[in-house]
């Protein structure tokens, strides 16, 4: 009985280890190959993109985008900070953009200056923006950093007990 507690100990001690692990892959990977990282707070671009989605965006020139492609920008406005829409038209001569919100009936009413581009959306995961996000808070961290101390401690007792169901 013993050494099969231990071994529920030790798995469920790995696991947990194995998902922080995870997780922090998720936010340090993409930012070694340039990717900036993003989570969606509004619901202008459902369905494409849902409320909590994490977002990878890439960096590139603003020339290169091409209509139906949906970029990061950041705001004219001071309060809105970074904003995820398509692009209806790329005016290069202007250096602008003409964006629009998926579920918005109208184009954004200010085109977005090449100033403001930040990239374009590569790759998106579902609901999963929220969790990282919070992730990278002082909490998150120290969060984290528990999961993973009880995680060895599941493994250091699930030894123990494997130990002592071989007497």
């Amino acid at each position: 009985m013993r050494k099969k507690s231990g071994k529920i100990c030790s798995i469920a001690g790995t696991m947990l280890i194995i998902l922080v692990i995870v997780l922090c892959s998720l936010l340090v990977l993409p930012g070694i190959f340039g990717y900036h990282m993003y989570h969606v707070l509004s619901g202008s671009m459902e369905p494409k993109m849902t409320v909590g989605s994490l977002i990878y965006v890439q960096e590139g020139a603003p020339e290169d985008v091409e209509e139906e492609d949906v970029i990061a920008f950041y705001s004219s406005l001071e309060d809105t900070g970074i904003i995820t829409h398509r692009v209806v038209e790329n005016n290069i001569v202007s250096g602008t953009f003409k964006t629009k919100g998926d579920a918005n009936e109208k184009e954004d009413p200010m085109p977005v200056s090449y100033d403001n581009y930040i990239g374009e959306v590569i790759f998106t995961i579902p609901w999963l923006g929220k969790a990282l996000t919070c992730m990278t808070s002082l909490y998150g961290k120290i969060a984290a950093a528990c999961v993973v101390l009880l995680g060895a401690v599941l493994n250091v007792v699930g030894g123990r007990l494997r130990e002592k169901g071989d007497l």
